[in-house]
């Protein structure tokens, strides 16, 4: 599979990553460019999806960075990773849904070789598990599609400071908390970035034509 998978050691601006993400998608959708995978972390920021409301920001002195995905708010930092794709659906099944799917079955296949249980829900999109009988969020997930290419991706709560999650209703959710793996598992996940991307890129081949 032709695809282009990059790491970052440092935090990346979130800015810098959608315009690199923009530009990326051009070049694929012009076939001048491979695919890609893009794993890194980002520096503090809190982003608004294209179906966010106002009334979904609790504490108004923070600074929300309107974006072109989909979903509501959400916040992003340090000790969550964050997966970016950019893959062109063109060359497989043009089907939305499935791809979907394809990101969902990533993360939970993934915490599950972590002994870790997790869920997609319908009504709310993104991972989520059952801890003490609450359900909380461990991944969020926010795609764009344009002429058949997706991008954007989805980010993983590790273990980075959930403090900043309560100036907002995170993803438009105001009945359900916020988790990390850190709080709910004793592993170490130095290495959850590879089996993520060895996942995706072995569901991905579901959506072959």
């Amino acid at each position: 599979m032709n695809i282009e998978i990059k790491k970052s050691k440092k935090p990346i601006k979130y800015e810098n990553a959608i315009k690199l993400l923009e530009a990326r998608l051009k070049l694929v959708h012009e076939k001048k460019s491979k695919e890609l995978i893009w794993i890194l972390e980002h520096e503090p920021v809190y982003t608004a999806g294209t179906s966010f409301l106002k009334n979904e920001i609790l504490d108004e002195s923070i600074k929300i960075l309107k974006t072109n995905r989909g979903g509501k708010i959400t916040f992003h930092g340090p000790g969550q990773l964050v997966f970016y794709f950019v893959i062109d659906l063109k060359k497989r099944k043009k089907d939305i849904r499935k791809f979907i799917n394809v990101v969902e079955n990533t993360i939970i296949e993934t915490l599950k070789s972590y002994k870790i249980k997790s869920f997609s829900d319908r009504k709310n999109i993104g991972i989520w598990i059952n801890d003490n009988k609450e359900l909380k969020k461990v991944a969020a997930i926010g795609i764009r599609v344009s002429k058949w290419i997706a991008y954007h991706g989805f980010s993983i709560n590790i273990n980075n400071n959930l403090d900043p999650y309560k100036k907002i209703i995170p993803c438009g959710i105001k009945d359900k908390g916020t988790a990390n793996l850190k709080k709910i598992s004793t592993h170490k996940f130095n290495k959850i970035d590879k089996i993520l991307i060895e996942r995706f890129i072995s569901n991905l081949k579901n959506l072959n034509v």
